[in-house]
């Protein structure tokens, strides 16, 4: 968005744009580490911060909406600019959504704090701290305007998947082994769905930052690696099938 038009306020409209962007981000990826802080040391009270703090990337994310349509009305962008316009609208509406998976994750955490601790916890962490730092990748491709980086990190979303496709299967596991487990386990399913989501949605930001800058969309095919669809219960019943996370 640095390209310079005879209209100064149009530059300062789109300097303006870019840095509410940039700030939803920072929120997002704030919040994001915030619940996994939270689940991993069982804090409810950075978890309760963090549901409240959701209000704000609402806020902002309706600010961005509403300068897109503006800008379009007013501006009517063309070539460069409309991509950079249309791409934040569509951005925003993916920092939105990690922002409600961070939220609910601490929704869980809260649930969880009653349970006992139990050893898929912990990969469920590590499953986020790798899609955090997918995240953090994807916004600096923002800030730099960098397709490279975004295609390294549009790449990386099969770790995620790889992930929670072990943590799936752990959980799953631990439940059919002590009916104990099966609430605390249950929490923690659903919170490693919510990251593999997060995944999505900063692969879905790479996507759009590649397009952005280079006015072509990707050609290659999205990498996934979830095959939780074809797990068989059964065959996590057996001896030495635990599989680790």
């Amino acid at each position: 968005m640095a390209t310079e038009h005879i209209v100064r306020s149009y530059d300062e409209e789109l300097q303006r744009l870019e840095t509410m962007l940039i700030r939803m981000g920072g929120l997002v990826e704030a919040q994001l580490g915030d619940a996994l802080s939270a689940l991993g040391r069982r804090d409810t009270v950075l978890a309760e911060a963090v549901i409240g703090n959701d209000q704000a990337i609402d806020e902002l994310h309706f600010d961005i909406d509403e300068f897109v349509v503006r800008m379009l009305a007013l501006r009517q962008p063309m070539a460069n600019d409309l991509r950079a316009i249309v791409a934040a609208l569509r951005i925003a509406g993916d920092l939105e959504r990690i922002g409600d998976y961070a939220a609910n994750i601490s929704k869980r955490t809260i649930a969880l704090s009653h349970s006992q601790i139990i050893k898929p916890l912990a990969g469920v962490v590590r499953m986020g701290k790798v899609a955090q730092q997918i995240l953090k990748e994807v916004l600096d491709a923002i800030s730099r305007r960098d397709a490279d980086t975004a295609k390294i990190a549009w790449g990386r979303d099969s770790e995620v998947d790889e992930m929670y496709t072990s943590v799936f299967r752990e959980l799953l596991t631990y439940m059919m082994e002590d009916p104990r487990n099966i609430t605390p386990c249950t929490h923690l399913l659903f919170m490693a769905k919510n990251i593999e989501r997060i995944g999505d949605h900063a692969t879905n930001i790479a996507e759009t930052v590649y397009y952005m800058v280079t006015g072509e969309a990707m050609r290659e095919r999205r990498p996934k690696r979830d095959t939780t669809s074809f797990t068989d219960p059964d065959e996590l019943n057996r001896p030495g099938e635990r599989g680790g996370a």
